[in-house]
């Protein structure tokens, strides 16, 4: 086992509460299998497909409106949760930018809590957040901090077992999102791409820490898509491409799919307005070797900020009378995408809230065809362009009975101008560009919540979003329910086949996480964190709704 570094020796502390059944070894093929045992959640949207589905319906349509809190605990957190728990063995983990916790899944009680201490001076202290969930893997959890450190924890007690650091928050590195264990190496990602930084995944020894390789997404000179990048220049040391939110995985191929973020500096200029691989794209990678097999670009010389990384949907669909492999992304762009997860290529593209920028996805060369905007944002005017995010960083749900997808995408724009030129220098933000909010009125509809079928481009239902869009993300049911929360505070239940709300719950703070369900002792459960949090959100949400973490916990209360 590696030494902890000093630097993290304050994680060793604050084991509080131990319990002793907490926590059992779970294998690559449990987690491969997580959704079998409803009282197991073992991964990000319930399953490395990322379906965000559950089968479970003893909480269903005829019932929902007898669904009520049974337990609520406070996350001692004032900078936003957004990251959904994990439950094993009757023990719930959750994550935030202060703390790890377990807690006991039939009561609330904490079991254990350790902090968190970003390194001093670090510039996202007050802002420290995190996305995904915990990952956990024969008896650890895994979970990354502001600062760019990857830490393994016991998950019996608690207790740091290791730490590692992967990047220089004074370099503009810092982490967000979540690692996932694929053919038993754990593999992490980084933010930055509003600074001067150069994409990349790691892969490690889960057991050890050791790390086994390094896949950056801006290729060096020489290697395979540096010719999308201008020669003889330095831009690919600092062109983007952060991997800030998490993979999906297909066992049987072998291969996790992992979107990247956006090119840097917005300008195209510094990067003569080339492709600039391999921003806002998803790599297929093999997880042993982080080799990539195949790639797409979905928004070749990015200069909307329309990152690339929302997880993939995995699944098998009939097209054309064929059964393909596919994968499928709300992208920020605007853009719903449908790819065949063997080869990257495009399937089909449909735009699934107002988009500006492009006209269309050509299905043949699997580019955008641009509209004007680009050309006026280039010659110096002052541009809206939607969507200013096709949704806000949320996981979508699929319901893989229906072939549909169900999403929360906002319908505003984004206002941008070119800023006068500047040296790019390593760690200091240099996006390129002037941008501004628009101007909302009161009562406009700023979102929806959606069902969408990827293939058709039709939408099957919407539910307007009036002054505040969704930042929350989607959990659908074999209750025939979807999930998800608005940043006013409030968990709603919508019926998945028309979209209207059957049931409603005021939280004490804003719902910009993923709802979970699961069971235990017979009983299903709904779970879900509240706490206002993220740059975005905090932003148009902060003067309305309060601060403050905590995780709430739903069942049906007994019929009289």
């Amino acid at each position: 086992m590696k030494k902890t570094p000093v630097k993290k020796i304050w994680l060793l502390a604050a084991v509080l509460g131990l319990a002793p059944t907490v926590g059992l070894a779970q294998t690559m093929d449990d987690l491969l299998n997580d959704g079998r045992n409803p009282d197991n959640v073992l991964t990000q949207s319930m399953g490395y497909k990322r379906h965000n589905y559950s089968p479970l319906n003893r909480i269903n349509k005829g019932n929902v409106k007898r669904l009520v809190p049974v337990w609520n605990i406070s996350l001692q957190n004032e900078m936003g949760e957004m990251a959904a728990p994990v439950v094993h063995n009757g023990v719930m983990y959750a994550i935030n930018g202060r703390w790890t916790y377990a807690i006991d899944v039939e009561t609330g009680r904490q079991i254990w809590r350790t902090p968190v201490q970003i390194e001093p001076g670090m510039t996202r202290q007050t802002n420290a957040f995190n996305r995904g969930a915990p990952v956990i893997y024969n008896g650890k959890l895994f979970r990354v901090t502001a600062d760019n450190y990857l830490v393994a924890l016991d998950m019996k007690t608690g207790r740091v077992v290791w730490t590692q650091k992967y990047a220089d928050w004074k370099e503009g590195y810092y982490s967000t999102g979540a690692p996932i264990i694929a053919n038993g190496v754990l593999i992490s990602g980084m933010s930055g791409g509003e600074y001067t930084t150069r994409g990349f995944l790691d892969g490690w020894d889960p057991e050890t820490g050791t790390k086994l390789w390094r896949r950056y997404t801006i290729p060096a000179p020489g290697e395979p898509g540096s010719d999308t990048w201008p020669a003889n220049s330095d831009a690919w040391k600092f062109g983007g491409g952060p991997t800030w939110r998490s993979g999906s995985y297909d066992p049987e191929l072998d291969l996790v799919y992992w979107g990247t973020g956006n090119a840097e500096p917005y300008d195209p200029r510094p990067r003569q307005g080339l492709d600039s691989l391999y921003t806002s794209s998803v790599l297929a990678i093999r997880p042993k070797t982080g080799e990539i097999v195949c790639h797409y670009q979905y928004t070749p010389n990015d200069v909307y900020d329309v990152d690339a990384t929302d997880e993939h949907v995995l699944a098998d669909l009939t097209i054309n009378g064929q059964m393909r492999k596919v994968m499928i992304q709300s992208n920020k762009n605007g853009f719903m995408y449908v790819l065949d997860r063997t080869n990257c290529k495009l399937i089909a593209a449909h735009p699934y809230t107002r988009v500006n920028w492009a006209s269309s996805i050509d299905l043949a060369s699997g580019r955008p065809q641009l509209s004007g905007v680009y050309k006026d944002f280039l010659a110096g005017d002052e541009v809206s362009i939607f969507p200013s995010r096709g949704s806000n960083a949320v996981p979508l749900a699929f319901n893989p009975n229906k072939g549909l997808v169900y999403a929360a995408p906002w319908d505003v724009p984004r206002i941008q101008k070119l800023a006068p030129p500047r040296p790019q220098i390593l760690g200091e933000g240099s996006t390129g560009v002037i941008a501004r909010n628009p101007e909302i009125k009161p009562g406009e509809v700023v979102g929806y919540f959606i069902a969408f079928d990827p293939l058709t481009g039709q939408r099957k239902w919407q539910q307007p979003l009036a002054d505040l869009a969704s930042s929350a993300g989607m959990l659908v049911t074999g209750g025939g329910l979807v999930f998800t929360g608005k940043l006013t505070g409030e968990v709603v239940a919508l019926d998945e086949d028309t979209g209207n709300t059957l049931w409603q719950f005021k939280t004490g703070s804003s719902v910009n996480a993923n709802p979970i369900t699961f069971t235990h002792k017979g009983q299903q459960y709904v779970s879900v964190a509240s706490g206002l949090g993220g740059q975005l959100a905090g932003r148009i949400a902060g003067p309305k709704v309060p601060r403050g973490g905590s995780m709430w916990t739903f069942a049906l209360m007994p019929e009289q």
